[in-house]
């Protein structure tokens, strides 16, 4: 049972400490405390733009961020609240209400565990990467649009969740623009972007230790000491929210509304699958920087259970995240010990600087989220589409389309639709079929107008039966070999459509030998009985099947023997 146990749940952080060593734990505090520095700023960030409060973006980095270390795939990765889950999560809050988000969440939980228990953690690599790259830009100019606002300082309340109804309130309170919340705003983003290019001209130099300081930390603490120094009329996190309480997260148990819950399906899969692609690209940018592999399975049932157990502690969906994974590496970050730390660190923020929180402005965590969202989207994708064919640009363009536009549920279901389609119409493409002639085989010479013979390659499945279709259209001689050495898979449909051309063949009483069957082919064969039928009509190669043709030629020159 305990070998069965750890089979299919096997944390990484068993095996990270099974050589662990004091330099290691050094190395991973100072990563741990690092991050937790930088997922400060975006934890507030990510939940105000949600339509939550604060907190819930730091109750889910402690939470979510310390579950998915301890029981993850991966050694370097953190996990926390996410840009990519704030368009969801805000349509959620204001269609359902927040109780219905705590059950999506929940039940975004356990579809994570339940795919990472039945092994599909590697279908996710499936979703074809324009879909990934439209989604992500749609959500990179969704969050963009929804922190115009804040950055201008408008009066509008409450924001709706459309695209068009976002530019019509934008549109409506443009005149309530606050000066100094824009000039807040423009500051903090001049001054983050300015961060990251002196961080990185420094990198190599004696100073190099600046580029380990978090941009969004200098920005948030300068914009709040001039807010405060000047007493500057903006919006701040103890304005709206009435700050920030210094208390652990108790357990929360709302009451569940049946008659909105039952529309969450989509939402909560969108979760899901939104859940276990970020965290898995994020897993195998880290890999990549670490020369590791993650175990995929796990890290989804560790979302899993992250996702599951988080809401209810007032907590937000929560995945993997690029930014704070890169931070924890480059900080020296070698095991989930890291993460774990990083975890603590918040909470320890949480407990002690909870107050200190109440005077950030919220035009300066709109400036940090602008500058996130921009750096999250694949701009250069749109300049590159020349390159590609017209099935990935319009796959790409549509899901980006959508996305913006009507909904980002919407927007996966048409790409993965759209991916679909593309996969069997490439996939029917490959498969194809070509008469064989006397010169690739001599036997064939002087036999031409009784024998027909047609060679298969590929893939026989629903979306390339027309094979078939095309060769029982063209049978015109009394005898017909087909050679299906290399035909590598058959399904069903493709067994109906070979059973249908030997019901022609009985039919016109023609002669039929089937070449090659093998290995999958083979076995759906003989399961569907289509071996029955070929009864005494098969060969195991195409030289083969020929030299019995012209057998049946030379035995029978004038009147060929009817098909059985």
């Amino acid at each position: 049972m305990t070998r069965f146990a750890t089979s299919f749940f096997h944390p990484q952080l068993i095996d990270s400490l099974q050589d662990y060593s004091r330099q290691r734990l050094v190395r991973d505090v100072g990563a741990g405390i690092t991050v937790g520095v930088v997922a400060l700023p975006l934890a507030m960030a990510f939940a105000i733009a949600s339509g939550l409060k604060p907190e819930a973006g730091l109750f889910t980095a402690i939470i979510a961020g310390f579950l998915i270390s301890a029981l993850g795939g991966s050694r370097v990765q953190i996990g926390g609240p996410a840009g990519a889950f704030i368009v969801i999560v805000y349509g959620i809050v204001e269609r359902y209400g927040l109780a219905n988000l705590i059950l999506a969440t929940a039940m975004s939980g356990v579809l994570l565990f339940l795919m990472g228990l039945f092994r599909l953690g590697t279908l996710i690599r499936f979703i074809p990467v324009a879909v990934v790259i439209g989604f992500t830009n749609g959500i990179a100019v969704l969050i963009m649009l929804s922190q115009i606002k804040d950055f201008l300082g408008l009066k509008t309340g409450a924001m709706p969740a459309d695209f068009f109804g976002i530019l019509h309130s934008l549109s409506q309170h443009l005149h309530t623009t606050n000066l100094a919340a824009l000039l807040v705003a423009l500051g903090s983003l001049s001054l983050l972007v300015g961060w990251m290019r002196l961080g990185r001209r420094l990198e190599g130099s004696r100073y190099q230790w600046v580029s380990m300081v978090p941009g969004s930390i200098i920005a948030l603490v300068f914009a709040t000491l001039a807010c405060m120094g000047l007493s500057l009329p903006v919006e701040t996190i103890g304005s709206k929210y009435g700050g920030i309480a210094a208390d652990m997260p108790g357990l929360q148990w709302p009451e569940f509304s049946w008659d909105s819950a039952r529309f969450l399906l989509m939402p909560t899969l969108t979760l899901a699958l939104l859940g276990a692609i970020e965290s898995l690209l994020c897993a195998r940018i880290a890999d990549g920087m670490i020369g590791d592999r993650h175990n995929p399975n796990q890290e989804l049932m560790a979302q899993g259970v992250a996702n599951f157990v988080t809401p209810f502690f007032g907590g937000m969906p929560a995945t993997g995240t690029i930014a704070r994974t890169v931070t924890n590496i480059k900080s020296g970050g070698t095991s989930p010990i890291a993460g774990m730390v990083h975890a603590l660190t918040l909470l320890a923020v949480v407990l002690v600087a909870a107050p200190l929180a109440g005077h950030i402005p919220l035009a300066a965590l709109a400036a940090i989220l602008m500058f996130v969202a921009w750096n999250m989207g694949e701009w250069r994708e749109f300049l590159h589409l020349r390159q590609f064919r017209m099935p990935y640009r319009i796959t790409l363009l549509a899901v980006f389309f959508l996305t913006v536009v009507f909904d980002l549920t919407v927007a996966v279901e048409v790409g993965l639709v759209a991916a679909c389609l593309t996969f069997i119409y490439r996939i029917s493409s490959l498969s194809r079929s070509e008469a064989v002639t006397c010169k690739q085989h001599p036997t064939l010479a002087g036999h031409e107008d009784h024998i027909q013979a047609w060679r298969l390659y590929g893939a026989l499945f629903f979306g390339a039966v027309k094979l078939i279709e095309e060769i029982e259209d063209k049978i015109s001689r009394p005898v017909l070999v087909v050679d299906l050495k290399n035909v590598i898979y058959i399904d069903s449909t493709g067994v109906d459509a070979l059973i249908h051309l030997i019901d022609t063949c009985h039919k016109k009483q023609l002669r039929l030998i089937v070449c090659g069957l093998q290995h999958q082919p083979l076995d759906i064969a003989r399961r569907s009985g289509m071996l029955t039928l070929l009864d005494g009509q098969l060969e195991p190669d195409l030289p083969t099947g020929l030299k019995r043709a012209v057998s049946w030629l030379t035995a029978a020159p004038s009147k060929m023997a009817p098909f059985r």
